[in-house]
């Protein structure tokens, strides 16, 4: 990307040096959830409270204004629409950065590592009392945090939506209540019908560690990992990260008794890591501007669900599959592709979000938000969270957690004060439906996904994606992009229709 004029040159400049210190952080996030021993954490918490408040000066001080003012006075009516829209997000971001207090920030990042810390033991210790401080402490600061962008924002917004803008640019609390309407309505209704037949007996519980890790280079090896720019660890929840432009990690997890788990995450987070890879990132000098990130973590779900449920679930995946597993274990516990394929989509309402089927699923978000909102918005006391959360959780699931750790502390996202992006997860599962049928049209019409994945050509789905999607970086929103690529709006109507086909199809 060309960039004229010598206040721009001196703002990329300034850009690349933020975010180096940024994919400091990042490094240092990446090393805290894999290697780091326990007994590091309040250095690391150090650490990073030094790394966020050097991040925060450079986003807001004087200095850096007066460089994003003279970069914007150098544009003229030849400017490239990128570049404006670059400068655009950019004022958008120091305005909130501004708002902040400096102490609120370093206090902020202390609070995440420590919270992360402590929910790390409560949960092998199954102890949320220990927990709940650090929850509790974190709500305040974010509140606070919320209290000083209000001002920053270019419309009213209650503190949750405030919170969850860097996740989902401009969305509210009625637009979502629009969309999960559907889902708590229709997916209590899919979920009576599945039969007790529908999870097959054997589901592989004897997958031992060595071979699951095995299954999983595999997977990477066959959609394109490539070792000299990507790594794969262990941690205690899955994630994907980005520590420079080609440097891209995901961790996955072995989980007891659950002999596919670290199969589909490596799945997920691939599809997340695909994404950040196809972001419009042309050289190291690009990387620093904000085009180059991701549209909203509703359309990065939508990748990681796309690649776990409409490829690695997919029937066709399964047939392919299912000998390289019996292979490995020198049996057939599941009887057949079609077995195996059943094993790979267990129609059982769970306790375990990142577990769940795709029926269920969204009505694992539906109970955060509404609790998101409860300790946020309505003053409910961190103490009675576990009361609410196995009421909420028999209610639309039907199933109560035995223990804290497989109810409210299962999550890291409220260990780290991630308030606002539960929504997102259910969004992707909404968005990638709706991508996934305009993949389709292009591809060749209904049944386009199977047909690629039964030949082994998942790339011509990740070339699709490649051309579509991932280009536009934060160009749109997370709903503006579908309504570009699909050319309709956001609904919660596809997906319902593909789980209401799967569905059909699982039990016949």
């Amino acid at each position: 990307m060309a960039v004229p004029g010598t206040a721009l040159r001196r703002l990329r400049d300034h850009l690349h040096q933020t975010r180096l210190l940024g994919s400091i952080s990042s490094a240092l996030y990446y090393d805290q959830n894999t290697v780091m021993p326990a007994a590091g954490a309040e250095w690391r918490g150090q650490q990073l409270a030094l790394l966020a408040g050097e991040l925060h000066e450079r986003q807001s001080s004087a200095p850096y204004t007066e460089l994003l003012v003279a970069a914007e006075a150098e544009l003229d009516s030849e400017a490239p629409p990128e570049l404006r829209r670059n400068l655009e997000l950019l004022r958008l971001e120091l305005g909130r950065q501004r708002c902040l207090d400096p102490a609120l920030v370093s206090a902020l990042a202390k609070a995440q590592s420590r919270g992360n810390a402590v929910w790390q033991d409560a949960r092998a210790r199954n102890d949320f009392g220990t927990f709940a401080p650090a929850l509790a402490e974190l709500i305040s600061l974010r509140l606070e945090q919320a209290s000083q962008l209000a001002a920053a924002e270019p419309v009213a917004r209650s503190p949750w939506e405030i919170l969850a803008q860097p996740f989902e640019p401009n969305v509210s609390k009625a637009r979502l209540e629009e969309l999960f309407a559907p889902l708590r309505a229709g997916l209590p209704a899919l979920l009576q019908r599945v039969a007790p037949s529908s999870t097959p007996e054997g589901s592989g519980g004897d997958l031992a560690e060595a071979l699951q890790e095995r299954l999983c280079a595999e997977l990477l090896d066959s959609w394109g990992y490539d070792p000299q720019r990507c790594q794969r660890s262990r941690s205690a929840h899955p994630f994907s990260c980005t520590v420079g432009p080609q440097d891209f990690r995901i961790t996955t997890r072995v989980v007891p008794g659950q002999p596919l788990s670290a199969f589909l995450a490596t799945a997920h987070e691939w599809g997340h890591s695909l994404y950040e890879q196809g972001l419009p990132r042309t050289d190291d000098h690009y990387f620093p501007w904000p085009l180059g990130e991701a549209t909203s973590m509703g359309v990065h779900e939508s990748q990681s669900l796309f690649w776990e449920c409409r490829v690695a679930r997919s029937r066709a995946f399964a047939e392919r599959w299912h000998h390289r597993f019996c292979q490995g274990l020198g049996s057939d516990p599941w009887n057949g592709a079609f077995g195996f394929w059943r094993a790979l989509n267990p129609l059982k309402p769970g306790l375990i979000r990142v577990e769940a089927d795709e029926l269920s699923y969204g009505l694992h978000i539906v109970l955060r938000f509404e609790l998101e909102l409860a300790l946020l918005e309505q003053a409910m006391p961190v103490e009675e969270l576990p009361h609410h959360w196995n009421r909420r959780m028999g209610e639309l699931l039907g199933v109560r957690p035995a223990s804290d750790a497989e109810g409210c502390l299962q999550d890291i996202h409220w260990a780290e004060g991630l308030f606002g992006y539960f929504p997102s997860y259910a969004l992707g599962h909404l968005i990638s439906a709706q991508l996934a049928e305009a993949l389709e049209r292009d591809l060749g019409g209904a049944g386009a996904i199977e047909d690629c994945v039964a030949q082994g050509e998942e790339e011509r789905l990740q070339q699709w994606l490649a051309r579509h999607v991932w280009p536009l970086g934060r160009q749109v929103d997370g709903e503006e992009l579908v309504a570009q690529v699909c050319g309709s709006a956001l609904s919660a109507a596809p997906f319902l229709a593909y789980l209401e086909r799967k569905l059909g199809q699982l039990q016949g």
